[in-house]
């Protein structure tokens, strides 16, 4: 089967560029496939996730301008040269099948493009953040817009969501539910000994790590000797604006940000808890690695993605959305009871199996197969 996916970049780091990763290098071992990653603006760089060397790689060099919007003058110059070359591609390569990752301009013309050739588009956000800009457009150009969006999703063979909750934000009936792959399972889980809390992700302020920050300083109320290491990086003013609030509540000696790791699998065998204050996700991929290594996660019940993979009171725990001395009192309780939170632990270790990445490959094989075949009897 030839596969060809199609995404912005891979050069820098992020959930979509990880998990394409995961899902490529795997579908290449099988030696009937053969897998293509198109890109439009790669510019030369070096991928950040490894690929196996099996898989070919094309750049359009359309290069769009990333600090406007794609609907821009000067980005809506380049779809003709965007459109001719990707068409030009899959001519050429004549694929079985092609999935759509990233959400930028070639989501809206590539079902318009070579329709013989079945089309998925894979969403890796949360429609939540629309509903209110749905219900109430700010101007007739948003309102005709999400119009527009409707009916180019209705347009592809199959739209991958990520969780049940999500399917209801989409007007079409063309969704199925595959969640991500996990892009790891070790063999050892961690024996949740330290007094160690983590939290894991891109910082950004949908992130919510100045309320984590918060709850923190509630929690150490107790005088306890916990510490919290958050891994990631992100916006240096968001940055900054986090550190300066951990200086002011002097917590510099329990609360470190602690920069990227390339070891995120070793910081979470050496943890004890993971932590979760975001205000919205769709589908936490870092909550899955988290159960894999045997972690308990406390997160916010944010929309949609934590409810979907913890369950709640099991393997992990749901506080209420910004209820912080809730947060904080249950994390107390919950660090006291020893033997509570390895019991956590052992079933979050065992929730994380239904994630590993050949299940996951094996749902996304068999739709490949089903649009396949339902195109070939048009």
């Amino acid at each position: 089967m030839k596969i060809v996916f199609v995404i912005d970049q891979v050069h820098t780091h992020g959930g979509i560029e990880r998990v394409l990763s995961i899902k490529a290098n795997h579908l290449v071992l099988n030696p009937e496939n053969e897998v293509f990653i198109i890109t439009s603006e790669q510019k030369g760089i070096p991928s950040c996730y490894e690929f196996n060397n099996k898989i070919t790689f094309i750049d359009l060099g359309v290069n769009y301008q990333r600090d406007i919007s794609y609907f821009h003058p000067k980005n809506l110059r380049k779809l003709p040269k965007h459109i001719f070359a990707i068409r030009s591609q899959i001519k050429n390569i004549k694929p079985d099948v092609l999935v759509v990752c990233s959400h930028s301009t070639d989501t809206y013309f590539m079902p318009f493009v070579c329709k013989k050739v079945p089309k998925i588009k894979e969403f890796h956000y949360s429609k939540h953040i629309e509903v209110a800009a749905r219900t109430k457009p700010k101007n007739k150009y948003k309102k005709y817009f999400f119009k527009f969006a409707d009916y180019v999703e209705s347009k592809y063979d199959k739209l991958v969501v990520l969780n049940k909750d999500e399917k209801a934000y989409y007007k079409s009936d063309n969704t199925i539910v595959i969640g991500n792959p996990l892009t790891f399972y070790p063999d050892t889980t961690a024996p949740l000994d330290s007094k160690v809390a983590i939290a894991v992700g891109r910082i950004a302020p949908v992130k919510g790590y100045d309320t984590l920050i918060d709850i923190w300083n509630l929690f150490q109320a107790k005088k306890n000797n916990w510490k919290l290491h958050i891994y990631g990086t992100g916006d240096i003013g968001y940055m900054k604006m986090l550190q300066d609030k951990i200086d002011g509540y002097g917590l510099q000696e329990s609360l470190v940000l602690k920069g990227s790791s390339n070891t995120i699998q070793d910081e979470m065998l050496h943890a004890a808890v993971f932590l979760m204050t975001s205000h919205n996700e769709c589908f936490p991929l870092v909550l899955l690695e988290a159960q894999a290594c045997g972690l308990p996660i406390v997160s916010f019940d944010c929309p949609n993605g934590p409810r979907n993979i913890i369950n709640d009171k099991k393997d992990g725990s749901l506080i209420p959305l910004y209820d912080n001395e809730e947060f904080a009192n249950h994390l107390n309780e919950l660090l006291a009871n020893t033997e509570y939170l390895k019991t956590m632990g052992v079933y979050a270790r065992k929730n994380a199996v239904k994630y590993e990445v050949n299940t996951i490959m094996n749902q996304w094989m068999d739709m490949f197969r089903n649009v396949i075949q339902v195109k070939d009897r048009k």
